[in-house]
């Protein structure tokens, strides 16, 4: 039992060891391109030229038409393009806050201006959903697309008009 226990106390030191094998096996800086990519992937309103995603088209582009304000623009969610303001405020924040801590690697990668762009692509769309000072939308959704299990591609949201 003492040779168990024993054991037992020094395999998080082989563990540590063998972390760094376990991660050179991995290529970080394509995750991390991916990871800035999946947010162009998941634009809504009108793409700009240099979407690096070129299978996705515009859409959401009547979103708040029909209450009388513009909230063309910002990410969707999930599969059921639903915009949530929390959540992509708190996404937006985390990825300002990473550019600052982590710019000069972010730079070196290559993915600085993606991740800026990242950034003022959900920050415009918070700033238009605060069209005044006590006024906040929060969700913009489609009543003719539930929320649902079932995935919606973007581009059918482009003509609906959403809020």
């Amino acid at each position: 039992m003492e040779k168990f226990a024993r054991l037992i106390s020094v395999a998080p030191f082989f563990l540590l060891l063998c972390l760094p094998f376990s991660l050179a096996g991995h290529d970080y800086g394509q995750a991390l391109s991916k990871s800035i990519l999946f947010f162009e992937a998941q634009r809504s309103g009108y793409l700009p030229h240099d979407q690096r995603v070129t299978w996705r088209s515009n859409s959401g582009l009547n979103d708040g038409k029909a209450s009388g304000v513009d909230l063309v623009g910002g990410y969707y969610d999930a599969g059921d393009n639903v915009k949530f303001g929390l959540p992509m405020a708190f996404t937006v924040t985390m990825m300002s806050w990473s550019i600052i801590e982590y710019g000069k690697q972010l730079g070196s990668s290559g993915e600085l201006g993606h991740a800026m762009k990242a950034v003022k692509w959900g920050s415009d769309y918070l700033i238009k959903a605060h069209p005044q000072p006590d006024v906040l939308y929060g969700e913009v959704a489609s009543t003719h697309f539930p929320t649902s299990p079932r995935f919606f591609k973007p581009t059918c949201m482009a003509k609906i008009n959403m809020l």
